[in-house]
């Protein structure tokens, strides 16, 4: 079978949507969320959506596989809190390594739905599963206290064993790709990167491909944390990611020069999903399928991008106008970096 490598030496590949938007369509109430299995949990869990991994795994499943129906090539998994730091809020810290089992095994059971229906896509057009590892709602960067800058909520120790759990979750369900995405603070992401490797290098299993995906947050073209997004791609590329890109905070009008910059710059390949446009006032996103994909495949044409897709707002609808957009287009090409010899 082929690997995620050679699919992207042939084509341009497509990610999924976002999960949320498809999750709030089935408006479940707190008891929907809960499940039999936490009926009588001491706080609410309305909102948690990385919990119906376990509690309404159908439903998850079933987002996956309208994805994968749409022309997904990739598939993310619905892990983006499924950490102990970011289950910490539900006092579900406990279930961190669970979440992410589970996620996975949902996302597996729709990719295999998917090849029954669909037995020549095995070979021919292979689909693979990445492992969503969030930012976490505690930064390294920043203070959370105005009144004091040097104070941090959390250690990178303590955000490395988190990331390390998830790894070691989301490796034991099988996922084929780990993806850590929207990324504003760097240095979350590099403890990220940590835990990955240290994983790889405790079990000797072999390395996954890892995807990194940053988050421009302004017209400034920086990180909340404030970096440029050649100080971004400068401080992770020693993780030797499969790829490199952005998503989330903006739309794809607003991310273009970005993204722009980045196929300049980058020796690996670029990914780029951007939000259904910018949040109406109402903070819906309302931007048209047929709108994203027009962008999108205008960043094909210009050569800026490998892997394209959509991050909030975006459905099955819009995944499909851009499979549709950019299916005859060649991907970006990587390039060729001349080595200096004494």
């Amino acid at each position: 079978m082929k690997t995620i490598q050679d699919c992207l030496q042939e084509r341009i590949s497509i990610i999924d949507g976002a999960m949320g938007t498809l999750i709030q369509r089935h408006k479940l109430s707190e008891a929907g969320y809960r499940g039999e299995r936490f009926s009588n949990w001491h706080s609410d869990v309305k909102g948690n959506n990385d919990l119906l991994n376990i509690t309404q795994p159908g439903i998850i499943t079933g987002i996956h596989l309208q994805y994968l129906e749409a022309g997904a090539d990739i598939i993310e998994t619905n892990t983006f809190s499924s950490t102990a730091i970011a289950q910490a809020d539900y006092e579900m810290q406990s279930l961190a390594y669970e979440l992410n089992v589970a996620a996975a095994v949902c996302a597996a059971k729709a990719r295999e739905e998917y090849y029954k229906k669909h037995p020549e896509s095995g070979e021919k057009n292979p689909k693979f599963i990445a492992g969503a590892m969030g930012p976490l709602n505690k930064t390294l960067s920043l203070s959370p206290d105005v009144n004091n800058p040097g104070y941090r909520a959390v250690t990178f120790d303590e955000v490395v064993d988190a990331y390390y759990e998830q790894v070691k979750g989301l490796s034991d369900g099988g996922v084929d790709i780990l993806l850590i995405e929207t990324i504003f603070d760097t240095l979350n992401a590099k403890a990220a990167i940590f835990a990955i490797k240290k994983y790889f290098r405790n079990t000797g299993k072999k390395p996954l491909p890892v995807m990194i995906s940053g988050t421009i947050t302004d017209a400034s073209g920086r990180t909340l944390s404030g970096q440029t997004l050649e100080a971004f791609y400068t401080s992770v590329m020693h993780a030797k990611p499969l790829s490199i890109g952005l998503n989330c905070a903006l739309g794809a009008k607003e991310m273009r020069s970005h993204i722009e910059e980045l196929s300049q710059i980058a020796t690996c390949y670029v990914s780029a999903y951007p939000n259904a446009g910018l949040p109406n006032a109402m903070g819906e996103y309302d931007e048209h399928p047929e709108d994203t994909a027009h962008y999108l495949e205008e960043w094909a044409k210009e050569g800026f991008v490998n892997i394209v897709g959509g991050c909030c707002g975006t459905t099955p609808e819009h995944i499909r106008h851009i499979a549709e957009a950019v299916k005859n287009i060649p991907p970006r090409q990587l390039p060729v970096i001349e080595t200096a010899f004494a």
